[in-house]
């Protein structure tokens, strides 16, 4: 066997037996789950997420989730917590604890405070621990073995704290009803955030577009559509009632004089335009602008509005994606 076929097999080992640990754990949930989401359903402060080691790197993970999907949340270090950061906890708080052993010296520390505060516990741990017994709320881990030869490095456990934080951040959210427009905005930024978001915000107003009617010449529609400062890379043509009828590109200009010349100028814009180009509406989904840039190869997307009249356009060179 060459070293390629041993190297992906050991990796398919390890994805297998995380996968597994995963699914033993959808298997093994019970009430205990429910407890859990009703303290977070009702909490009306924050979800404080905390752990340490490998299980505080899940837990911030966690509270990002729960963050961008509805349910208000942040992290709290365990060993800063007992150095001030506890101040962090208010009255109306939930706190989400991860610890694979719950026997984590930093996070059995700050229990006392949390029972003084009267801040629900719900703990990610093994059932038989001192974590578990001081929670509210405990969602046991089903898991008897770390993924690798050595047994030692958290692996399933991890991948089963993150898969269980998940689904209780998610069965929140969908009790809550947070649709699209909700996530759409908690991620304005990234790809992610430009997919979820209105073709408006992203389109180049009509002040910077050029714009002629339609039935003119080549020339007098360059002539009519000319601007100062920024511009377009393409000419809306549009009828008398302001419904476009066609764009005319600064590439579809080019081809022209190559294959015309100078009697380019003289041919009407109803010739060599394109009618009936692929647009977008006010209203729709980046999501699906970007496909159509991307499906037709094209760079330029009028965007209109309810009566087919052009409100902007959407440039890819404006936007960041492939």
């Amino acid at each position: 066997m060459h070293d390629a076929d041993r190297i992906l097999d050991f990796a398919r080992k390890v994805l297998r037996e995380e996968s597994a640990a995963i699914a033993a754990q959808a298997d093994a949930l019970g009430p205990s789950f429910c407890d859990a989401f009703s303290f977070i359903l009702q909490c009306t402060g924050n979800v404080i997420v905390s752990g340490m080691g490998k299980a505080g790197l899940i837990g911030q993970k966690l509270a990002a989730t729960f963050a961008s999907t509805g349910t208000p949340a942040h992290f709290l270090h365990p060993a800063e917590a007992i150095h001030g950061d506890l101040g962090r906890i208010r009255k109306h708080d939930v706190i989400l604890i991860l610890s694979n052993s719950g026997e984590t010296d930093e996070v059995l520390k700050i229990i006392p405070s949390l029972k003084e505060f009267g801040t629900p516990i719900i703990s990610i741990t093994k059932g038989e621990s001192t974590l578990a017994r001081y929670s509210d709320a405990v969602l046991e881990i089903a898991v008897q073995n770390e993924a690798g030869p050595l047994n030692l490095a958290p692996s399933n456990s991890t991948a089963v704290m993150l898969a269980l934080g998940d689904a209780l951040a998610f069965a929140v959210s969908d009790k809550r009803s947070f649709k699209k427009d909700d996530f759409a905005r908690f991620h304005p930024g990234g790809t992610l955030g430009i997919k979820l978001s209105p073709v408006e915000r992203h389109m180049r107003p009509l002040s910077e577009c050029r714009i002629a009617k339609a039935g003119k010449t080549v020339l007098e529609t360059l002539k009519e559509s000319n601007i100062p400062g920024r511009r377009t890379g393409a000419i809306f043509l549009v009828r008398n009632d302001f419904t476009l009828a066609g764009i005319f590109t600064d590439s579809d200009f080019t081809k022209l004089i190559a294959q015309k010349g100078d009697s380019a100028l003289s041919i009407s814009m109803d010739d060599v335009m394109i009618r009936s180009p692929k647009s977008v509406h006010v209203g729709d989904e980046m999501s699906r602008a970007i496909d159509l840039l991307e499906a037709t190869k094209i760079s330029q997307l009028p965007v209109l509005d309810a009566q087919e009249r052009p409100v902007g356009i959407l440039d890819k060179t404006d936007l960041r994606i492939g």
